[in-house]
This record gives C-alpha cells, structure tokens and sequence, in this order.
C-alpha cells in the first residue's frame, strides 16, 4: 500500500458481476481456460462469491484461483473447496509481525496467519508472493523459505517492480532473481530445481527434505516475456497486455453498448497484435507509478 493510500473508485465506474462474467465468456471462447481473480483482497467486494458460482459452471474454465492479502478469505474457504477454487496466492512481504505491519500500514498479521494456517490445513495449494524490497525485507528471505520447509507451500520472491508506487523514475534493484537464489543456496545449500511449465514465470527449487517449495519471478529483469501469455482486465474494463506498457484497451464502453461477444472478441485479438514483444519494449514507450495495489497481483 502506498504512503499516500489510494483513491477508490465509484460503483458506476466498475463492471458490474454480470458484465465482468460476458467479458470472461468473451476470453474463454478465444481459448482462455484459466482465470485468476486478483486483489488486494477481491472479497471486499459484495457478490464475489455468487460471480464465482456462475464462473466455475462455464464448461471450458478448467481453473480458477485467487489472489488475497488474506483479511477477508475466512468465512468463505469452505465454499471455495466445494467450488474447486483452491489455488490461492497470498500476497505477504514479511513473517514478522512488526514488519508485515510498517509494510502493510494495517495490523491483521495474526488474522492473516491464522487464515493461512487455515488454508493449509484444509488441503488449499497456497502460494506465497513476496516482493524482496531493498533495505525492508530481505531479512524475510530465509525464514519464508524455513516456512515453506515445515509447510506445503510454495513461496514465490519476486523482483521489486520499477514503477511500485514509486514517486521517481525507473531505478536499478538491489536483488534480482539470482542475488535472490544465491542468498537461499548460501543458507541452505544445494537446491532441488523443479520441473515448470513453459508458460510459467517462476523458476522453482525445493531445498531437500522439505514439506514446500519456493520460486524466484524475476519480473524486473523480465527473463520470462518470451513465453507469457497473460494478459490482465482491471474492474473497470482495462485491458492490458503487459505490466510495463501504458496501452490499454476500455472493453467497459464495448459491454456497455450491448456489443456482441464477436465483437468483444475482435477488440481483444486486435490488442493482442500490438502487444510489446517484451517488457523491454513496452517499458520504452511507458513509466507509469501506479501501485501495485491498484493494478492487482
């Protein structure tokens, strides 16, 4: 969360439950068959789980996951499992409270702890996403490891990104993916590497013997854009087909105007032709400073 918070949105300026799921229809016919709703934390919005419910009949979705700060998850884990919704992210900085909560600006560690305790007990496969942030966190590094060694997680380090609610120009990083790796191979010793898919954008190790794993995303340095094929929708429509780029195409107004799921299709192809050929080039035409809390990880 950024210093000086975020401006909210009006209701009227999001796509209503019904219109997000004729958006989702519009991808899955074009082949898209994984969705993950992303937060902050999705369950602050009322309806959330009945737009779940309609999401998991759609025949051609084979999964659906979630990412959460974890605050508000509880009281709907149990229905998640019924739905077949459980790969959850968690998106969690630090294991110590003092830090989790300079970080956050909010005191929920314990809530959030036990919600993921809870998750983990009842079979969900949780991942963690820890952005290792210079001077802030990178004392977190081993003991989210040590976690994952007790525990059947998988925790994921990712590179700080340039433009996370930064009030400056792109700046260097401290700890790229290998300075990452290399400070875990020193602690614990030679790594297991993990078989991934080729569109995964995580490279996973397990330290032997252990209950977990752990990946590194490297997505300042931006080694995996030659095999992503992700692509994001905000609440209010806006797609975008890489983080590092600044174009965006509004489907809300094509929604809005009743256009045919045809012509849905034939604007989200066209976004995807000009799409950058990586995040290099993107970046070229784009510095934006929006957080990560309104983008949605």
């Amino acid at each position: 969360m950024p210093a000086e918070g975020v401006v909210f949105a009006h209701k009227h300026e999001l796509l209503t439950w019904d219109e997000l799921l004729r958006m989702a229809q519009a991808f899955i016919d074009l082949g898209v068959d994984k969705i993950r709703i992303t937060g902050g934390e999705p369950f602050v919005r009322k309806g959330l789980m009945d737009f779940l419910e309609k999401l998991a009949n759609i025949e051609d979705l084979k999964e659906i996951s979630i990412t959460t700060n974890a605050t508000l998850i509880a009281p709907h884990i149990d229905h998640l499992k019924r739905l077949g919704i459980t790969k959850i992210n968690v998106s969690i900085d630090s294991l110590d409270e003092d830090r989790f909560n300079q970080i956050t600006r909010r005191k929920h560690y314990k809530l959030v702890m036990e919600n993921i305790m809870m998750m983990i007990d009842k079979g969900f496969d949780v991942k963690f996403n820890c952005v290792v942030m210079d001077d802030t966190n990178t004392d977190d590094i081993i003991p989210m490891v040590e976690f994952a060694r007790k525990h059947k997680v998988t925790v994921r380090f990712l590179e700080e990104m340039p433009f996370n609610g930064q009030t400056t120009g792109v700046q260097p990083i401290s700890w790229d993916y290998i300075r990452i790796t290399e400070h875990i191979k020193a602690h614990f010793g030679p790594l297991e590497r993990l078989p991934v898919p080729a569109s995964s954008t995580s490279i996973n190790y397990r330290v032997p013997g252990s209950a977990g794993s752990f990946g590194v995303i490297a997505s300042y340095s931006r080694t995996f854009c030659g095999t992503c094929n992700r692509v994001r929708v905000s609440a209010k429509g806006e797609m975008q087909t890489c983080l590092y780029s600044a174009d965006t195409i509004n489907l809300m107004p094509m929604i809005r105007n009743h256009a045919s799921l045809s012509g849905l299709q034939f604007s989200i192809i066209a976004a995807m032709k000009i799409r950058a050929k990586d995040g290099f080039e993107a970046e070229n035409q784009n510095i934006t400073k929006k957080s990560m809390t309104l983008i949605g990880g």
